[in-house]
């Protein structure tokens, strides 16, 4: 097993990301975000027309929130597509075992999601007293009162019935997870990329209505960026120094 807390493998222009932390149940801490953000803006840089994402293990494709080491740099929005970084790319969610709180919000901001028999979807934040907000999105991604139920009640939605309210694309036995995503994804590698990436694109920037969380998290990205650019070092710079500063749009 790898030490990485994220893996990123390539097979036939398919990329798997996975979360591979089995042994803390796949659990998001700090750097599992940042693993997951970066896998992204890799998978935008390759050659993959398409990814896989997962969790290692066969216990939970992730728990949410790590409470002992909790996404706070980065923040859990750094790493949901269409919000940390945009992707073009098509993602299919493929869960097996525990699916809980952001990972769920993870799942939700994915194209495709198929789930195996053992899948576990819930969200117990309004029992435990806290939420990051991403999940009011799903109000729009699914019926209200179905999503309703889902945020406020913290009930376990097994893999049959989040098929049956539209929360997942498709569910399968126990140990043929990756090979039902992977029918997905060999159909999406051999798809148009331009035709995907625009109508992907005319979904999240103008059919899909975004969550107050969703549009701060846009917010704070554009205003992170600036924050960590060499413009802004620059400017510091020749602010000490007392000359023009020589900026680079970077």
């Amino acid at each position: 097993m790898s030490d990485d807390l994220v893996t990123y493998t390539s097979k036939d222009a398919i990329a798997t990301i996975t979360i591979n932390r089995p042994e803390k149940l796949n659990a998001l801490s700090n750097g599992v975000v940042a693993a997951i953000r970066d896998a992204f803006i890799q998978l935008n840089e390759s050659d993959d027309r398409c990814a896989i994402v997962t969790g290692a293990g066969d216990r939970a494709f992730s728990v949410g929130a790590d409470l002992t080491d909790p996404p706070s740099n980065p923040e859990l929005w750094e790493c949901m597509p269409g919000v940390g970084v945009d992707v073009d790319k098509p993602l299919i969610a493929a869960i097996s075992g525990y699916c809980v709180g952001g990972a769920y919000v993870l799942v939700q901001f994915c194209d495709i999601a198929v789930a195996d028999e053992s899948a576990d979807f819930f969200y117990p934040e309004a029992q435990v007293g806290f939420c990051g907000g991403l999940i009011a999105g799903s109000a729009s991604r699914l019926p209200y009162k179905i999503a309703m139920e889902f945020m406020l009640t913290g009930k376990h939605f097994s893999a049959q019935r989040a098929y049956e309210v539209g929360m997942v694309n498709k569910v399968t036995p126990v140990g043929e997870l990756m090979a039902g995503a992977m029918e997905y994804a060999e159909i999406l590698r051999d798809s148009s990329p331009m035709v995907m990436a625009t109508l992907k694109r005319f979904v999240r920037n103008e059919v899909q209505p975004r969550s107050p969380s969703e549009q701060a998290g846009l917010a704070r990205r554009d205003l992170l960026a600036i924050a960590r650019s060499e413009d802004q070092q620059e400017g510091a710079r020749a602010f000490r120094e007392k000359r023009k500063p020589v900026f680079k749009g970077c």
